[in-house]
């Protein structure tokens, strides 16, 4: 069986109503947007007012005299007080406007732990990347942490899950990046890994001011399709990590058939921007 068999065999629901044309596509999308936030990864709260940074130079001339290398603090106004997470940015020395990419990563340290910075600074781009722990705890903590923490859970099962926390951060990380001359601002590409993965595709989705979103083995919740799926499925994912999601999402455990959506609708969010997803194809949780 080829891939378009085994995906009509699946019976996905179309992402296009019949009337849907490339002139009324926002109204679809906006539709679309609300269904996956409602179902799936809860309502985002609305941009803060503001957001301030507090930057401190950590290298002048780092990656042989390549680039700059910033330490940032990114603040801003919630419902409960001021709230701060660090960020990396490296700035290559150029000529012209550079892209920008936004890492969402799993360390507190990827600039000098495992990130080819060097390689990427030398093909033009710039870096962002900030530790996905350090806006709130991966853990099943009752969102008593860090940006969690900062709102109220009034929306009755579509409150906001984690992914969408993590998600909602790197959008002010691009808030920031609007205030940098050196930086092409319709070059902004989010980049994640896995759970970060589905982060990025979700935040690229929400927001449109970055260029593209990239995701590698997003799997369950991110790209891979829900329907008639091999490996972690909704049962396994929401048992385990239940805070990742709004808690509607546990309805459809075992009833994926039953979902009025699928993932491709994620990854239809991102049109007509480019989106490019990388995943395991030996394994099935990829």
């Amino acid at each position: 069986m080829n891939i378009m068999e085994d995906l009509a065999k699946r019976k996905l629901p179309p992402v296009l109503n019949p009337d849907t044309t490339a002139t009324n596509w926002p109204l679809r999308r906006k539709e679309i947007l609300n269904l996956l936030a409602k179902e799936e990864y809860g309502f985002s709260p609305p941009p803060p007012a503001f957001v301030e940074a507090e930057t401190t130079l950590l290298e002048n001339r780092a990656w042989a005299g390549k680039a700059e290398h910033r330490q940032i603090a990114l603040k801003f106004p919630t419902p409960k007080g001021e709230f701060s997470f660090p960020a990396d940015l490296v700035l290559p020395f150029s000529e012209k406007k550079t892209p920008l990419l936004i890492y969402i990563s799993f360390t507190k340290y990827p600039i000098g732990k495992y990130g080819p910075i060097e390689e990427i600074v030398d093909s033009g781009y710039a870096l962002a990347t900030f530790c996905y722990e350090d806006v709130t705890a991966d853990k099943d903590d009752d969102f008593s942490s860090g940006l969690a923490a900062m709102f109220d859970r009034t929306q009755d099962g579509a409150d906001w899950g984690k992914i969408s926390m993590w998600a909602w951060a790197a959008s002010r990380v691009m808030d920031y990046a609007q205030s940098l001359d050196s930086i092409d601002k319709k070059r902004i590409f989010c980049i994640g890994h896995s759970r970060l993965g589905k982060t990025s595709l979700w935040c690229g989705a929400q927001d449109e001011r970055f260029a593209a979103a990239v995701s590698n083995d997003s799997g369950c919740g991110g790209a891979a399709i829900a329907r008639d799926k091999t490996g972690e499925r909704i049962q396994q994912i929401t048992s385990r990590f239940p805070y990742w999601f709004c808690k509607s999402y546990q309805k459809y455990i075992g009833k994926e058939q039953d979902l009025p959506f699928d993932q491709h609708w994620l990854l239809a969010l991102l049109a007509p921007r480019p989106v490019y997803v990388a995943s395991g194809s030996e394994d099935n949780w990829a």
